[in-house]
């Protein structure tokens, strides 16, 4: 059983829209309301897995109840955290070349009772729960070592903890010795303060994080792949991907990938790698099934190609 963490979830609308006309009319093709966020995502990427989750989260508002009443409908156990502000909306548009244009809004306030009652809840809630999965951004009112006062009570209970976030709140995190982060490229650079241009600069970047406390790595790439750091060894993979719809929760799937197959080893990077091949195919943030993988199409090994250029190289 995975327990997911999400402390500022979202309402998601999601626009398919043919181009992006700045100041001028643009008609949507298709139009999607989800439950949003990033834990929220594994939750549903588990479920759609056949695998039980509970997906703790502080709700507030008609966006909150919206949220609420989405998950029950796809069948996901919730764990609601009642706050007093209204739950964020947000807005993403997708355009048919694949390129995403998102706007978050900041989210409500979190009190120090409220802040108290989501730790506790995440307590009580994964007594049975093989993975705690902590997610996104954090909302205002919780300081950037929110994260790792939950990673230190995850690892008094015996839990495994996996986190993806990014910021001062990954760099505090760190020190507690979470079991699993998923930074994407953007984030590793941003952690270890310089540019990634090939394969083998994330790889040391990764392995600067294993040393600042990071058990285990799993970097996504995006179209250069995914890596897996870890102390018995680094894996590299990618994926036949024919076109991107929208790449929306891809991350989330990915993680949601990894730790249903185990959250070790290559088996574990190559489930999340087709799962996260199978997101981008799919509209909106829909999590795939098992019927979307494409086990085939998807490559790992430990020869890591560490001369390779990044498609997407991060300043």
């Amino acid at each position: 059983m995975i327990v997911t963490v999400t402390p500022n979830p979202s309402l998601d609308r999601t626009y398919e829209v043919p181009s992006l006309d700045r100041g001028g009319v643009v008609r949507a093709t298709g139009e999607r309301v989800d439950p949003g966020g990033k834990g929220v995502n594994v939750s549903r990427a588990v479920t759609a897995a056949g695998r039980r989750t509970v997906a703790v989260l502080p709700l507030g508002g008609a966006p909150g109840a919206l949220v609420a009443d989405l998950l029950d409908a796809q069948g996901i156990e919730v764990a609601a955290v009642p706050v007093g502000g209204a739950t964020r909306s947000n807005i993403a548009l997708a355009e048919t070349d694949g390129v995403l244009t998102k706007i978050n809004a900041p989210g409500p306030e979190l009190t120090a009772a409220e802040r108290e009652l989501l730790l506790e809840t995440v307590r009580t809630r994964s007594r049975d729960a093989d993975w705690i999965a902590c997610c996104g951004s954090l909302p205002r009112g919780l300081a950037p070592s929110w994260y790792a006062d939950l990673v230190a009570r995850a690892h008094t209970a015996g839990v495994r903890i996996a986190l993806d976030t990014s910021g001062p709140a990954l760099l505090r995190a760190l020190r507690e010795r979470p079991d699993v982060v998923k930074p994407n490229a953007e984030e590793l650079a941003q952690a270890v303060g310089r540019p990634l241009a090939t394969v083998g600069d994330a790889v040391k970047a990764a392995e600067e994080l294993r040393g600042l406390g990071a058990r285990t790595v799993l970097a996504s790439l995006g179209a250069d792949g995914q890596l897996l750091v870890t102390d018995t060894g680094t894996w590299y993979g990618t994926a036949r991907v024919d076109a991107v719809r929208s790449n929306v929760g891809a991350g989330d799937a990915s993680l949601a990938g990894f730790l249903i197959a185990g959250g070790t080893g290559p088996d574990a990077l190559a489930s999340a790698i087709a799962h996260g091949a199978a997101a981008v195919r799919l509209p909106g943030s829909v999590m795939p099934t098992p019927a979307d993988l494409d086990p085939a199409a998807v490559t790992v090994t430990a020869e890591v190609p560490v001369d390779r250029v990044l498609e997407e190289p991060v300043p």
